[in-house]
């Protein structure tokens, strides 16, 4: 892992500040395993489990799960054997208390977060980004209104499905969703900045490509700023 020992990661960003992309090159660059909560959480969700349905009502509202049910979850994840030489956690912690939870649960284990990547975008552009997204309802690929359309306007350009927003990325949820960021987890910035391992990357306007560039530097050491 680029020879700088473990590598605890928290991947911090407004929803649709690109976390899920660059989190899946963190994944294969460094070999930890993508600990998505938000993944976790729309799988319980499909599976109609009782998580899922609890967590349901709470992200169609565009609110945050409670913190005792996200807490247990990663708990759990990270006990798992593939955890033990590093992760990379997106969508955890998402408050203060779930950070200093996160803090309690690594310090048992001999260990600390090394570093917080931070995705700064502007919420003008947040806001687009979500709000046109769409996904087909038979095979689930995705595309976008304006940086990714479908060659036949709600139409799967894969398997001639219908394509439809979720709930959580019309635009009155995805305001929501950001004004629950700034009160909720923004403040995570100052706790981590206090720390000395915050790093911040400007996602705004930019390709993955480039934003990529500076994350991987960051988590590489090789930062000139």
């Amino acid at each position: 892992m680029s020879g700088r020992g473990r590598l605890d990661v928290v991947l911090l960003g407004a929803p649709g500040s690109g976390k899920g992309t660059q989190a899946e090159r963190i994944g294969a660059q460094f070999g930890l395993p993508h600990i998505s909560t938000g993944d976790m959480l729309r799988a319980a969700v499909t599976a109609d489990s009782e998580l899922g349905r609890s967590a349901q009502r709470y992200m169609q509202a565009g609110d945050l799960v409670p913190d005792e049910v996200v807490v247990g979850i990663i708990r759990e994840r990270l006990a798992e054997p593939d955890a033990e030489q590093g992760f990379l956690l997106d969508g955890f912690p998402r408050t203060l208390e779930q950070a200093e939870a996160l803090d309690g649960m690594l310090v048992a284990a001999g260990r600390r977060v090394t570093y917080v990547i931070l995705l700064q975008v502007p919420e003008a552009e947040l806001v687009e980004r979500l709000s046109g997204r769409r996904m087909c309802r038979d095979c689930g690929k995705g595309y976008h209104l304006t940086f990714d359309p479908p060659e036949t306007e709600g139409v799967c350009d894969v398997c001639g499905g219908e394509l439809y927003q979720r709930a959580d990325d019309n635009e009155e949820t995805v305001r929501n969703r950001l004004l629950v960021y700034r009160r909720q987890t923004a403040p995570l910035i100052d706790y981590y900045t206090a720390q000395g391992i915050v790093h911040e990357v400007h996602g705004g306007g930019r390709m993955p490509d480039e934003v990529w560039t500076d994350v991987r530097a960051a988590l590489s050491g090789d930062e000139t700023a």
